[in-house]
């Protein structure tokens, strides 16, 4: 029987511990967060995970104030949603004569500039500067108040144009009934299932209608904040702007629900 030399064993015995020691290591996790990120072991970055849905940018559709020009008022009603200008549209704007072609060629400029811009720093049409002038003095009426209903209805959105249930506060704007003498449209502000105020955003004018809606156009409003709906006596003299008055605010209170 041969004899196993020294030497050998030292070596065999020296390989194996050498073989122990890398299996070891080979098998130790990893530790260290960037040795994970770098393994692909990590979560996804940031921007790659879904979005927080916030609720405090404000949605709603708002009627900014008119705005007095030269040749007539300009009205701008807005939508916003997610903070940001969906549509852009004018309820009131000059017309008559040489003002309806103005009128024709320039808001629907004015509307794509609002929506694009997102504010109301748009430049004026050409040819159009009081209309435009209006235009951009309304939108901004109407942003702010979107940007303090979203303030004030933080969490529970803002109640506006039909958005709103409940016993909660509504602002709506019924359609544009149309009469002898003009177009008649009303917008009316429920709060608590009672009118707490109602406007006029247009109605007859021109020659002897001024004097006519200057007159009737109050007592109306009175009148619907005191029956506490559309169901009002004419004011006489103004039988035509009466029946397109509580028409229109009829429209409007359907919206809410009656």
């Amino acid at each position: 029987m041969r004899k196993s030399h020294p030497v050998r064993r030292a070596v065999l015995a020296g390989a194996a511990t050498v073989s122990g020691i890398v299996l070891l290591l080979s098998l130790k996790p990893a530790s260290d967060p960037g040795s994970a990120s770098a393994a692909g072991g990590a979560a996804p970055p940031v921007a790659a995970q879904s979005p927080q849905g916030g609720r405090g940018a404000g949605s709603g559709t708002v009627t900014g104030d008119a705005a007095r020009t030269q040749y007539g008022p300009v009205q701008v009603r807005v939508t916003v949603s997610g903070g940001k200008i969906t549509r852009a549209e004018a309820v009131q704007a000059p017309k008559g004569g040489q003002s309806d072609q103005v009128t024709a060629d320039a808001v629907p400029k004015l509307n794509q500039a609002a929506v694009a811009a997102g504010n109301a720093d748009i430049d004026a049409v050409s040819g159009a500067t009081y209309t435009s002038a209006g235009y951009a003095k309304s939108l901004q009426s109407a942003l702010d108040k979107a940007a303090a209903a979203a303030g004030s209805n933080a969490g529970a959105g803002a109640a506006d144009e039909g958005a709103g249930a409940g016993q909660g506060t509504q602002v709506l704007t019924g359609d544009a009934a149309q009469t002898q003498y003009g177009p008649v449209q009303v917008r009316v502000t429920v709060s608590g299932g009672r009118i707490t105020d109602v406007e006029v955003l247009q109605a007859p004018k021109g020659g002897r209608s001024d004097q006519v809606t200057a007159d009737a156009v109050p007592k109306l409003n009175r009148a619907a904040v005191a029956a506490g709906n559309a169901d009002i006596d004419a004011v006489s003299g103004a039988t035509y702007t009466s029946a397109g008055y509580t028409q229109s605010l009829q429209s409007a209170l359907d919206r809410a629900g009656g």
